[in-house]
């Protein structure tokens, strides 16, 4: 279901890069600045999911896909430097790609350290540094970095993954500080449980979900429609004096 959703006009025409846009929050995050009139570029390893978000598009504002695994930061920046092309110029960069795999702390390797760090964290950085000089350019730039409320409730079962969520944070803070004198705001979301396809599938069962939503304000469980207004406001000019930021978006969790 489409959540109502305001209409930024500024927001028509821009042009907007987004990571992970083939399913979940990013798949809705295509969609809805679609639905804004801008003209929207993904990226994201699931080339057949692409194609369904594609395929789902209305035919007046298909969005633009580059396949890539974003932990490969040489073939990312080729895909980000082609969209950039092709959409004539950048105005937000949405770091919404994530991999929130569950492991133990114990069993963890480098190699697994060093791959879910390259896909949650080192990604946003290098994506976010390939895309400033476009950004800068518009005059009018903004990244939106997802992080998440995971880092702050002690979970036990994802601890690089909260590592980097953390750590996106703090990326976005310093970007804002360096950036802000060209214009490029820096603004992070974190989204609390949000019941994705994938979430559904593979960790979120129907009574983590009801214990989960007893502990917000809002009775009800949150959707990856629920993210895109925020992301809207932010990517927008009625955002423009708001910079180095971190919105939680989690129903009122306690």
């Amino acid at each position: 279901m489409v959540s109502p959703s305001a209409q930024f006009e500024d927001l028509r025409s821009a042009r907007v890069l987004i990571t992970g846009g083939a399913s979940g929050i990013g798949a809705a995050l295509v969609a809805g600045f679609a639905r804004q009139g801008a003209k929207v570029g993904f990226i994201d390893i699931d080339a057949d999911g692409a194609e369904n978000v594609i395929a789902c598009s209305p035919s007046s504002t298909k969005p633009l896909f580059r396949r890539a695994d974003v932990a490969d930061v040489e073939a990312t920046r080729a895909a980000v430097a082609d969209l950039i092309a092709a959409l004539g110029g950048l105005d937000v960069l949405v770091n919404n790609v994530g991999w929130d795999d569950r492991h133990d702390t114990e069993v963890v390797t480098e190699a697994y350290w060093d791959r879910n760090m390259a896909v949650n964290l080192r990604a946003a950085f290098f994506i976010s540094q390939s895309c400033l000089p476009a950004l800068k350019a518009s005059n009018r730039g903004a990244i939106v970095n997802f992080s998440s409320i995971a880092f702050m409730m002690n979970l036990p079962d994802l601890p690089v993954y909260l590592t980097a969520k953390s750590g996106m944070i703090g990326m976005t803070k310093a970007l804002a500080g360096q950036f802000g004198k060209d214009n490029v705001r820096v603004n992070a979301i974190l989204p609390g449980m949000v019941l994705t396809e994938r979430q559904k599938e593979m960790w979120i069962s129907d009574e983590a979900e009801a214990a989960h939503r007893e502990r917000q304000c809002l009775k009800f469980s949150l959707t990856a429609e629920d993210m895109v207004g925020p992301c809207l406001f932010l990517a927008s000019d009625s955002a423009r004096a708001i910079t180095a930021q971190s919105l939680i978006v989690d129903g009122g969790y306690f």
